[in-house]
């Protein structure tokens, strides 16, 4: 049975292996421990038998107007159970009351996010491959 939760606590980086799956550069476990820590929201998907994370989204918001999705991913074996769907409607919930709601994603993967009421749109970004693995990307204060 698989549990979903917006609480991180007890999540371990060694609960999140095997994410980024196909990434030339991807984060270690504890980087991407880091990762759903610092985002405003995240939702994870637990495999309720092992405990282990399947699955997660996460979203920076400026609180005011406007939220980002950068990630969703579910483990390769767990796809096609319905996870991401769960995994997106549960976000959209929190961020329900946002103006806009954007995320970038691949032109096979617009079908999906239709299913959300959401629409094509056209974007710009900057990708530094090096920088994939992960890293403290603003000035400490």
């Amino acid at each position: 049975m698989i549990k979903y939760n917006d609480d991180l606590k007890g999540v371990t980086a060694r609960k999140l292996a095997g994410f980024f799956v196909g990434w030339p550069n991807p984060p270690a476990p504890a980087t991407h421990l880091k990762l759903l820590n610092s985002s405003d929201l995240a939702v994870i998907a637990v495999d309720g038998a092992s405990g282990r994370v399947v699955g997660f989204i996460t979203a920076i918001t400026d609180k005011v107007l406007s939220a980002y999705i950068p990630f969703l991913e579910v483990l390769p074996e767990y796809q096609g159970r319905g996870i991401g769907g769960q995994l997106v409607k549960r976000m959209l919930r929190k961020l329900k009351k946002a103006y806009m709601v954007d995320l970038i994603c691949d032109p096979g993967l617009q079908k999906f996010y239709k299913n959300f009421e959401m629409f094509p749109a056209t974007g710009m970004m900057l990708r530094n491959r090096r920088r994939q693995c992960g890293a403290n990307i603003l000035p400490k204060k």
